[in-house]
């Protein structure tokens, strides 16, 4: 079974034609605007996917230079069968809150900046799985750099990070739809949730 690069690559433009038309018009303000202290802003959510997503970075490229192998534990670990399937699942249902690892939270004020760093972040990673395409994505595993026993095979992987980015777009789409969002300076275009 071929790698499914081009239905990759055509999620993570939709995502981000997503995130360009639902909060290319917001202000500084309107990006770092959170419902409540613990919670997060529209620009916190992008910032937390952009680091999220570089966390991967390395093995891509070391998966396009043909020099990666997968290490003992990746070839035997049991987990690999299911983790990501449930990973998945998981990253699907947003009323199931999930602990961000600490070096994942994003900070307070984000820059007006995001989106387009945001855009860039999007063709980059796109950029780095064309590159690595040639791999068999089915017996490639992939540890997590969050929960290092975790292990999945690169095909369903790619998938669990597009449906982290969907999920933390929804995240931020219902932030905008707050009613006490601020309505001031720029103004978004309508967000469906």
């Amino acid at each position: 079974m071929p790698n499914d690069v081009e239905g990759i690559a055509s999620a993570i433009e939709q995502i981000s034609k997503d995130v360009s038309d639902s909060f290319g018009g917001l202000s500084e303000e309107q990006l770092n605007w959170k419902p409540a202290p613990e919670s997060w802003s529209v620009g916190q959510c992008l910032d937390h996917l952009i680091k999220s997503n570089e966390e991967f970075f390395p093995e891509l490229e070391a998966i396009a230079s043909g020099t990666r192998k997968n290490s003992l534990w990746q070839n035997w670990s049991p987990l690999s069968g299911i983790a990501g399937a449930f990973l998945v699942s998981t990253l699907k249902r947003d009323g199931q809150k999930v602990k961000t690892n600490q070096k994942m939270t994003p900070p307070s004020d984000i820059p007006a900046d995001i989106i387009e760093r945001f855009e860039k972040h999007q063709k980059e990673f796109t950029e780095r799985i064309h590159a690595a395409q040639n791999a068999d994505w089915r017996k490639v595993v992939l540890t997590s750099p969050f929960v290092k026993i975790m292990t999945y095979r690169m095909d369903v992987g790619l998938k669990a990070l597009i449906e982290h980015e969907k999920r933390h777009v929804r995240q931020a789409k219902r932030v905008v739809a707050e009613e006490e969002f601020p309505k001031i300076g720029k103004q978004t275009a309508t967000v469906s949730v």
